[in-house]
């Protein structure tokens, strides 16, 4: 495979895929491979089904692969795992999938991932500036990327709004929980999306998750500052993400080393 080409595994709820990915232009060089995430989705049992996706790509030693997790990573460790077992709290996953792919991995957050696949190839096209993803779904996932820099792990769903979490009061299961019209849901979504802009002023807010694909009902309704588009890459975006920060992450390690390299061999000189 080419220096072109990262690998990007994506964990979710109900299933765990992976694909290789041209860095060029973020499509898909082979067809996904999906395996069924297992019950109980224990650490021991995720890590081992990451490593099977990625042993179907027969990745070479130097090839950078991603793994998207649903939850906030902090160097590589578990540190919240709302929609998988509890057990992963504290967890190394970065090691876990080491010790099982016999791989170096980078993980990050899944909303993080996606955020950072539309920045590179989607509804942001590399723009400069303050973007703010939103996947709006079971909860509100989200991810902000400073002038080409993610910002990781930010919980912007988890923000209060009038005494409750956002998550509970905009979220896609929140307008079916409670029974919302979509005019009613509509006013939740500006609530949120204005409290977002007076925290955060962003450039460009992508709205993604599965609502997205009827973003015409409800987007052009918002009034905001900002620009508010629907996410392009969809249900890849987790995969293209993962794959494109961790090419990222190895060229910015492979650039300090060197510059390192070369400091010490001018003081030694």
């Amino acid at each position: 495979m080419s220096k072109h080409i990262a690998l990007g595994v994506d964990i979710g709820g109900s299933g765990i895929k992976g694909a290789p990915v041209d860095l060029r232009t973020g499509e898909l060089t082979e067809d996904r491979y999906r395996i069924p995430t297992p019950q109980p989705s224990t650490p021991d049992a995720v890590a081992r089904t990451v490593a099977e996706v990625i042993a179907r790509f027969e990745p070479s030693r130097k090839m950078s692969v991603g793994v998207t997790f649903p939850g906030v990573i902090q160097d590589g460790i578990v540190k919240t795992a709302a929609n998988v077992d509890d057990q992963w709290i504290g967890t190394n996953l970065r090691q876990i999938i080491r010790d099982y792919a016999g791989h170096d991995v980078v993980v990050l957050n899944d909303a993080d991932a996606a955020g950072y696949g539309e920045f590179k190839y989607g509804a942001a096209h590399e723009r400069d500036g303050s973007i703010l993803l939103t996947t709006l779904g079971t909860g509100i996932g989200t991810a902000l990327i400073v002038d080409g820099t993610l910002v990781l792990n930010t919980e912007f769903g988890h923000s209060e709004i009038d005494g409750v979490e956002a998550e509970e009061y905009a979220a896609e299961s929140s307008r079916e929980r409670h029974n919302l019209s979509m005019d009613e849901w509509i006013v939740h979504l500006q609530r949120y999306y204005s409290e977002m802009e007076k925290l955060l002023w962003p450039d460009l807010i992508i709205v993604g998750g599965g609502v997205s694909k009827h973003s015409k009902e409800f987007l052009p309704k918002l009034r905001l500052r900002a620009p508010i588009v629907p996410a392009e890459l969809l249900n890849q975006a987790g995969i293209v993400g993962a794959a494109a920060h961790a090419h990222h992450v190895h060229q910015r390690n492979a650039d300090a080393a060197k510059a390192a390299e070369k400091k010490a061999k001018k003081h030694r000189h």
